[in-house]
């Protein structure tokens, strides 16, 4: 042990919270430090990161408001998924070796509560899929279309920013449920391509017309009956138009509001959900962790049989996952978008 504790790091490099963004982040926002790291106690683990998570709702931790998470604190290192290698460790329940996820991102080495880690079996699938397919971003896309919409078999299931890590998840679960029909909203030709190789019945780019009339041609007289809204703004308002009496809607994410300065107008049609009957339900996936046992079997199999296939786009370095993060506001990813330490 003696000669293993020479090697371990004394000190880690991170990106920390230099400024609050107005509207769009921009590169100095962020700043990439070193600090020291704490000597492990009992009970905690030392983790060499192997890849940190950037999601959108990171943006709204920047801001100093009240939320459902705290805020980021200025001058400190940035938190978020990161799946690592245990390099020393003072809890029986995790050995040296050991792969984990935790929630302390943005760094290269962690010491963390060996409890607050969940095991990454990699005999089932790569380290980085426990950030993606088969760990939050799974499960946010398995609960909240099957639980929090009550998908049921022949519904027919539109979903926003399909072609994000959520989204790209959300419609092939759907098509392996049962649903009668799967639309997705892309932003480019490329990612429109990847949804129907996905297994979507269509899809189309919100760039190419007015959401709505895009909407309601690829959903046909048969409407919809089940809306996944990564999106927000105007896909919610053409969601509304087209959903079926007693349709359900899973507000998961609002990403074309998040760098807004001004207050986004809620959708003009909103009444439309009385006479219809509408549920619109927002949530969180920290609301849904007891489904994860559930979803972790039904995932493992369906990634194993093929059923599903996920995409990451991976940037290297500790030092870019600020511009991975701006670019993944701006929609440059396809998938989960992932920083490889």
């Amino acid at each position: 042990m003696s000669t293993q504790n020479t090697t371990l790091p004394a000190s880690t490099r991170e990106i920390q919270l230099a400024s609050r963004p107005h509207g769009r982040p921009v590169p100095e926002n962020f700043r990439l430090a070193e600090s020291p790291l704490p000597e492990l106690r009992d009970g905690q683990v030392l983790v060499r990161n192997l890849y940190i998570s950037v999601d959108p709702y990171m943006r709204g931790r920047m801001n100093d408001v009240k939320s459902y998470s705290a805020p980021f604190a200025l001058d400190a290192a940035l938190d978020g998924g990161a799946v690592g290698e245990v390099i020393a460790s003072r809890s029986a329940d995790r050995a040296v070796g050991d792969t984990v996820v935790h929630q302390l991102g943005w760094r290269e080495y962690a010491v963390v509560d060996a409890a607050a880690t969940t095991p990454a079996r990699t005999d089932l699938a790569p380290a980085s899929a426990f950030l993606g397919a088969l760990g939050m971003t799974g499960l946010t896309a398995y609960a909240g279309l099957l639980k929090v919409a009550e998908f049921k078999p022949g519904d027919a299931v539109f979903v926003s920013g399909a072609a994000g890590a959520v989204g790209s998840l959300v419609g092939q679960i759907a098509k392996a449920m049962g649903a009668s029909r799967v639309i997705g909203s892309a932003g480019t030709p490329e990612k429109v391509a990847r949804l129907l190789e996905l297994g979507f019945d269509a899809a189309f780019n919100y760039h190419d017309g007015p959401v709505r009339d895009l909407l309601k041609e690829a959903a046909g007289e048969k409407g919809i009956d089940v809306y996944f809204d990564n999106v927000g703004g105007e896909h919610l308002e053409a969601a509304l138009s087209v959903l079926n009496v007693g349709g359900r809607v899973a507000m998961c994410g609002a990403i074309a509001q998040y760098n807004s300065t001004e207050p986004t107008p809620a959708p003009r049609n909103l009444m439309l959900a009385i006479g219809k009957q509408l549920t619109l339900r927002g949530f969180l996936v920290n609301g849904q962790r007891q489904h994860a046992a559930e979803f972790a079997g039904k995932m493992a199999a369906w990634l194993a049989d093929g059923t599903v296939r996920y995409d990451e786009t991976i940037v290297d370095g500790l030092e870019n996952a600020p511009q991975a993060f701006m670019d993944l506001l701006d929609g440059a990813n396809t998938g989960k978008m992932l920083v490889r330490l």
